[in-house]
C-alpha cells in the first residue's frame, strides 16, 4: 500500500453486503473500466458478507461494521478518510438516514445509517442511495468517466437510477431523484408496480416482470428465472419477444427523461442489461424513436464496473 488517502466503500443489498478498501488517488488516476481499476491498484482489499435481512437494522449495521473491520485490519486509521455506504431506499444524504425502503430490506426505513455505522467503527460515515453511489462509481472510473451530465438506469430485480448534471448528483428536494423505474410507460398501463402504483416502467421492464410477461403469454414456466429466459432467446421466439418488449418499453421511458434533462450520456447497467443485444438493441430503438431532434445525438453506453460500481462510488462519497 502507498501513503495515499484511503476510504472504505460499502454496498448494502438485499442478499449481500459488499465492501472494498480503496486508494482514492489510484482510483482517479486509473484507466476507465473494471480492468483499469484493478490495473491501477485502486482496490486494495475486498470482502463481502450475507446481509442479515429480517433480523432488523441493528443486525445490518453490525454486519457492515464487521466488514469495515475486516477491510481495515492492519491499516493505520489516520490514512482512512472515512466510510461511504450505498444502500437501497430513499436516503437523506445530508444525515445518512433512510427515509423509506421497500420490502427488500424490511424495517430499514428510519435507520440512521451514517450515525449508527460511525458509532460502531469510529470513523466518519456518509450514506446515500445505491443508485447515486453506482453513478458516482461509473463517473469516477467507469462508463461515465469524463462526462458532465449523465442519466444512469440500473435494471435488475427492480429499476433504479441516478442523474448527474454539471458533474454533480441531482438528489431532489426530498432526496428521491433518480427512481427511474417509477416513470410511467405506455406498455405498463394498468400493471401493478412494486411501489403500489400502476403503470410504471419497472412493472414491465425489470427482470421478474420480463419473466412474468413471458409466462403469461406462453403458459410456460421458467424455473431458472431471467438467466434461463435469456438463454432461450436464440431459439424461443416468445422469450426473444418478452426480452425485447422489456427493453423497448424502458427505452421509450428513458426517451422522455432525455428530452426533459438533455444529458450527454445515458448509461445502462444491471443484471438485465447483461443479457446484451436481445435487450439493449430494442432499448436503443425505443430510446431513439422517442427523442426530440435536438437530443438525438445523446450517447448510450453499457455500465463498465458491474457490481463494483456502488462500492467504488461509496468510497468516493467518503473521500
Amino acid at each position: 500500500m502507498t501513503g495515499a488517502a484511503l476510504a472504505v466503500g460499502i454496498d448494502i443489498g438485499g442478499t449481500k453486503t459488499a465492501g472494498a478498501l480503496v486508494d482514492l488517488a489510484a482510483l482517479r488516476a486509473g484507466a476507465a473500466g473494471a480492468d483499469g481499476v484493478r490495473a491501477a491498484g485502486a482496490v486494495l482489499r475486498q470482502a463481502r458478507t450475507p446481509t442479515p435481512v429480517g433480523e432488523g437494522p441493528d443486525a445490518l449495521l453490525d454486519a457492515a461494521a464487521e466488514l469495515v473491520a475486516r477491510l481495515l485490519e492492519g491499516t493505520p486509521r489516520d490514512r482512512v478518510r472515512g466510510v461511504g455506504v450505498g444502500t437501497g431506499g430513499v436516503v437523506d444524504s445530508t444525515t445518512g438516514t433512510v427515509l423509506s425502503a421497500t420490502s427488500v430490506l424490511p424495517g430499514w426505513a428510519g435507520t440512521e445509517v451514517a450515525a449508527g455505522l460511525g458509532a460502531r467503527c469510529g470513523l466518519p460515515v456518509r450514506a446515500d442511495g445505491d443508485g447515486n453511489t453506482t453513478l458516482l462509481g461509473e463517473h469516477a472510473a467507469g462508463a461515465a468517466r469524463g462526462a458532465s451530465s449523465v442519466l444512469l438506469a440500473a435494471v435488475g430485480t427492480g429499476i433504479g437510477g441516478a442523474l448527474m448534471t454539471g458533474g454533480t448528483l441531482v438528489r431532489g428536494a426530498r432526496h428521491a431523484a433518480g427512481h427511474l423505474g417509477h416513470v410511467a410507460a405506455p406498455d405498463a398501463a394498468g400493471v401493478p408496480c412494486s411501489c403500489g402504483a400502476r403503470g410504471h416502467v419497472e412493472a414491465v421492464s425489470c427482470g421478474p416482470a420480463i419473466v412474468r410477461r413471458y409466462t403469461e403469454a406462453t403458459g410456460t414456466a421458467v424455473p431458472g428465472g431471467l438467466r434461463e429466459l435469456a438463454a432461450r432467446t436464440g431459439t424461443d421466439p416468445g422469450a426473444a419477444r418478452a426480452v425485447a418488449d422489456g427493453g423497448r418499453s424502458l427505452g421509450v421511458a428513458l426517451a422522455g427523461l432525455v428530452n426533459t434533462f438533455d444529458p450527454e450520456l445515458v448509461v445502462i447497467g444491471g443484471g438485465v442489461a447483461d443479457i446484451g443485444a436481445p435487450f439493449t438493441d430494442p432499448l436503443e430503438e425505443g430510446l431513439r424513436g422517442g427523442l426530440l431532434p435536438a437530443v438525438r445525438t445523446v450517447r448510450l453506453a453499457r455500465a463498465a464496473l458491474g457490481s463494483d460500481a456502488s462500492v467504488l462510488g461509496a468510497a468516493t462519497l467518503a473521500g
